[in-house]
């Protein structure tokens, strides 16, 4: 029973945070879709898989237990996939549960992050992406992904993995007068090569506090079974 109150407290807490910065990063993405998608074939290496076959998956998990299928799901949404195989795919764990997980089943953790989930801020965020960035840069890695759960209410927690780089935006049916064509100043490589880690950085850090909703969602609920 205490633990189900401790996790209750700061669900409301991380749950304020999670719907505060989710109309940010929500317009983040809707801004990056729109300019794509009128960009036509634009020629940016964030828009194309590096030459490397290795694979980033940055894993959002939480650092304790007893919440459920929480940090399962997301080891179970790597290892049931058939494109992430120990090989050539590395893993950025945020979160001891995963790290460990996926340790035991053969990936190769790349960089161990826990500790920034015992209280995540933007800086980390950016950090993470500009390291991540650099190596898909020099060829190091070919795509980065993102493993993290969706918060959608206080019982619904949705594990997800989205893709990174390269961006993929799928083309939206819009009204003709809309379909006009983007027109960039300065020129469209500098102009992307300046939004797009903004946009990764966005994502990244909004998984965070949506995980961090989610953990003590699940936290509450697997507290309030047993």
């Amino acid at each position: 029973k205490a633990m189900k109150l401790v996790s209750t407290v700061k669900l409301q807490r991380a749950k304020g945070k999670a719907e505060a910065t989710k109309p940010y990063f929500d317009c983040m993405y809707d801004t990056v879709a729109t300019m794509l998608s009128k960009s036509g074939n634009v020629d940016h290496p964030y828009l194309k898989s590096g030459a490397s076959s290795k694979k980033a998956v940055i894993t959002i998990t939480s650092n304790r237990g007893l919440a459920g299928g929480y940090n399962n799901n997301i080891v179970k949404l790597i290892t049931g996939d058939e494109t992430f195989d120990t090989e050539n795919t590395e893993i950025y764990a945020l979160g001891k549960k995963g790290r460990d997980s996926l340790a035991l089943k053969g990936y190769t953790v790349a960089s161990d992050l826990s500790e920034v989930m015992n209280g995540p801020i933007y800086a980390d965020a950016k950090k993470l992406s500009e390291a991540l960035l650099e190596r898909f840069e020099k060829g190091e890695i070919g795509e980065i992904y993102l493993a993290y759960t969706v918060f959608k209410n206080t019982v619904t927690h949705v594990p997800t993995m989205l893709k990174l780089l390269p961006v993929e935006i799928e083309a939206k049916e819009e009204a003709e007068i809309d379909n006009i064509p983007m027109n960039y100043e300065p020129d469209e490589e500098e102009a992307l090569g300046i939004i797009i880690p903004k946009y990764i950085t966005s994502l990244i850090y909004g998984a965070m506090m949506e995980a961090v909703a989610s953990e003590n969602g699940a936290r509450m609920q697997a507290m309030d079974s047993a």
